[in-house]
């Protein structure tokens, strides 16, 4: 029997799978070595475990082992991305190509250091949501570092052309980031596809939250990091500090369950998306924000028009968690930036909402929150607000 309220906020994090608590549980207090001891047994099988999860987080997106730097989350190695390789190929060039709709863990990052002296360019996506290719190659020149573009965006699941944006960089000879948070165990995701550093995060899959990774490239080309931590020299130099063990192991086998399943979980959750998006856009002047096409199966951003997102959110009360399409509820604040960049108005993008399903969500869950939405569009009929179904 279903009990509310209902998440369907799977984008902002997600539930720690029980099989990912119960490997984590003995590094605790059983297993407590530090992994950088490495004299006896207890370093020996805290080493043993990171290894284990550096191994399988590897194999997910196709890199070595040695390629995966253990952070403390995605904003994190967002930032040692940025800032450790302007700092490492500054001489070459300060300048820094990003995507308007990047998280904020990278616009920040690139605010920081344009203070500091750095060119960014912000390229701008189409309606659609997606990156134009054109204007991203026609920004690059001779002092460019890097292009930082999301694999795929957090509030409407646009997936980029990641090929093209890597063949592009490939031919330019700059490097390529991706923030992959999003991506990476819902979707099939390979560094070989022209990717020279790659971030991703253990708790938007089922892992623990404090911990993440980012992936730097070792061989053709080669990438230099300038560490932004000091001070041990753990991560082969690159991020120092006690690794998080637990956190790890729980992170590498939040990592294997999502190989095992993503085909499956895929095809499961893109279809409770999609009836769940059909039910709601029978509310008049409702649209889906970005392309259908090119997005994460598990993600619908739904705006509902003439401010309406925002009063059908207030009047759910505790039933149903969905998020706003801006930053905050409130109307008073800026709007979503992500849905201003697809040429939004600012009252269109207040009156969109995110929808994110995930592995625990059902169609009796589904059902009832489009139930919930369709009953509180009634109550607010009776207000006087003007809510019509389509026909």
């Amino acid at each position: 029997m279903l009990k509310p309220p209902v998440y369907l906020d799977y984008n902002a994090t997600t539930p720690c799978d029980e099989r990912v608590v119960k490997a984590m549980m003995p590094f605790f207090s059983q297993h407590f070595g530090n992994a950088a001891s490495r004299n006896h047994i207890f370093g020996w099988q805290a080493e043993e475990a990171v290894n284990y999860a550096r191994e399988k987080l590897a194999k997910m997106i196709g890199a070595d082992p040695t390629e995966i730097v253990f952070t403390s989350g995605a904003t994190e190695a967002d930032n040692l991305a940025l800032k450790g390789i302007l700092e490492t190929y500054g001489q070459k060039g300060k300048h820094i190509i990003t995507c308007s709709i990047e998280h904020k863990a990278v616009l920040d990052a690139c605010g920081h250091l344009e203070k500091q002296g750095a060119e960014i360019t912000y390229v701008r996506v189409k309606g659609n949501g997606l990156i134009d290719l054109n204007e991203l190659e026609d920004a690059i020149k001779p002092t460019t570092v890097l292009v930082a573009v999301m694999y795929a965006n957090n509030e409407i699941g646009t997936i980029m052309p990641i090929n093209e944006i890597g063949e592009i960089t490939r031919k330019k000879g700059v490097l390529f980031f991706t923030d992959a948070t999003q991506a990476v165990g819902k979707i099939p995701v390979s560094v070989t596809d022209g990717i020279d550093l790659l971030a991703f995060s253990a708790h938007k899959m089922y892992g623990p939250k404090g911990v993440g990774a980012l992936y730097v490239r070792r061989k053709n080309p080669r990438v230099k990091l300038t560490a932004q931590i000091d001070g041990g020299g753990h991560e082969r130099g690159r991020r120092s500090g006690t690794l998080n063990v637990p956190a790890i192991v729980g992170f590498g086998k939040a990592g294997e369950i999502c190989m095992e399943t993503m085909e499956e979980e895929a095809l499961r959750i893109s279809d409770l998306r999609n009836k769940l998006e059909e039910s709601l856009l029978t509310i008049d002047d409702s649209f889906v924000n970005g392309i259908k096409e090119h997005r994460l199966p598990n993600v619908t951003n739904i705006c509902f028009g003439r401010g309406q997102g925002e009063i059908l959110m207030r009047n759910l009360g505790k039933q149903v968690a969905v998020s706003s399409g801006s930053a905050c509820m409130s109307a008073s604040l800026e709007p979503s930036y992500v849905l201003k960049a697809l040429g939004l108005s600012d009252e269109n993008a207040r009156s969109s909402l995110r929808f994110s399903l995930g592995r625990y969500t059902t169609e009796e869950q589904v059902a009832y929150a489009v139930n919930q939405f369709k009953n509180a569009a009634d109550r607010l009929r009776k207000m006087g607000v003007q809510f019509k179904e389509k026909t």
